[in-house]
């Protein structure tokens, strides 16, 4: 049974979480503190994470920069308040799968928790997959798919957990054109538009920051005007 950790200081969202949850299928148990939920993670086979960000002797993104820190990729859904937009951004950067804005309805989360769960669920047979690729250079741009590093010119590229999934995602596609919902769907696991595309976006521009020479004529990672993006490395005229 999928087992998830609920990790929130407020009584009624643990209970109301809990109780559906619960009679969704899934084995739950929950934390107040960031303390308490690292203690069960590393003393429990967790499944999924629901964390909220506000949390008292350690916030939900402290707990997620040490899981990070400790290479465990244990899908983390972040819990946030409306006027949080700093701390998903914060908490997207350093490896969160996803957020639900409070409040939400229960039927919310319990998708989110599926989708989440699949894309990992991918993500690990993609990467026992790729255990025989090794590594793939696009011209001066090296991904080594065992490792998870990124090279350009021989020198790694600090890249986040979330960086380094869309772009081996893209790599994997080169040429192809993939519109921001496909790509939500594919590094993040679910489907939705509008505002959330704007998390392609983002990490797009900071991946360019990265890998490119000059971000706003992007040799790679290649905009294509009212359609999407597309990894291309055809017309790298550095090599």
């Amino acid at each position: 049974m999928t087992k998830v950790l609920v990790v929130d200081d407020e009584p009624s969202l643990q209970t109301l979480l809990t109780y559906n949850l619960k009679k969704s299928g899934f084995d739950v148990v929950s934390a107040v503190d960031g303390k308490q939920a690292l203690d069960i993670i590393h003393e429990q086979k967790i499944d999924i994470v629901l964390l909220d960000i506000m949390l008292p002797e350690e916030s939900g993104v402290d707990v997620t920069r040490e899981l990070r820190a400790e290479k465990n990729q244990i899908p983390i859904i972040m819990l946030t308040a409306l006027d949080d937009e700093i701390d998903k951004v914060v908490g997207l950067e350093i490896g969160a799968d996803d957020y639900v804005t409070k409040p939400f309805s229960p039927r919310e989360v319990i998708a989110r928790v599926h989708a989440v769960l699949r894309r990992f669920s991918q993500k690990t047979q993609t990467e026992k997959e790729q255990s025989v690729k090794h590594s793939q250079s696009y011209g001066r741009l090296t991904i080594d798919f065992d490792k998870m590093v990124v090279q350009f010119d021989g020198e790694i590229v600090k890249l986040t957990p979330k960086e380094y999934e869309l772009l081996a995602y893209m790599a994997e596609r080169e040429g192809r054109v993939l519109s921001r919902e496909t790509i939500l769907d594919g590094v993040w696991g679910y489907e939705f538009s509008g505002p959330d595309t704007r998390m392609v976006d983002m990490h797009l521009s900071h991946l360019r920051d990265k890998i490119e020479l000059d971000p706003k004529h992007p040799v790679y990672l290649k905009t294509v005007r009212g359609f999407g993006y597309r990894f291309d490395r055809s017309h790298d005229e550095r090599e």
